[in-house]
C-alpha cells in the first residue's frame, strides 16, 4: 500500500473507503512504475544528452554527456537507481518526464541537485 497508515486512516476518517483507497495507491505505484519506464526509455534511445549540471571544471552551461546506461527502480511512489555516463556515474532519487524531449532527475551524490537532461542542447 502506497498511504501510511495514518493516511489511510484520515482518508477513512474523510469518508473513502477501502477499495477507493486501495485503488488510489494502485494507481500511484502504476504511475510511477510509468514514470520511470519513460525515464529509462530517453536515456536508452541516446548516445549523448545535454544538461543543465553544474559542473565544478566547466564555464559552460550545458554539458554534453555520453550515456552508457539508465537503471531505475521504483518502490511506492520513489524512483531511484544509477546513471552511467561514459567516464562516471550518479545515484538517482527521483525524477519526471517534461516531453519527449526533456526530463529532469533528482541527483544524489556527487551532484545533490535537479538537472535537467534534453536530447539537444537548444531544448534546455
Amino acid at each position: 500500500m502506497h498511504f501510511t497508515q495514518r493516511e489511510q486512516q484520515a482518508l477513512r476518517d474523510a469518508g473513502v473507503d477501502q477499495d477507493t483507497i486501495e485503488a488510489a495507491s494502485d494507481a500511484v505505484v502504476a504511475a510511477t512504475d510509468d514514470a520511470a519506464a519513460d525515464l529509462e526509455a530517453f536515456f536508452d534511445g541516446r548516445e549523448t544528452v545535454y544538461s543543465n549540471m553544474d559542473i565544478a571544471h566547466s564555464a559552460s552551461e550545458i554539458q554534453e554527456h555520453t550515456v552508457e546506461y539508465c537503471d531505475l527502480f521504483t518502490h511506492a511512489d520513489d524512483i531511484r537507481g544509477y546513471l552511467r555516463f561514459d567516464t562516471w556515474g550518479v545515484p538517482v532519487e527521483g525524477g519526471r518526464v517534461l516531453s519527449d524531449e526533456k526530463v529532469e532527475l533528482s541527483l544524489g551524490p556527487t551532484v545533490h541537485g535537479r538537472v535537467r537532461f534534453a536530447a539537444d542542447e537548444d531544448a534546455l
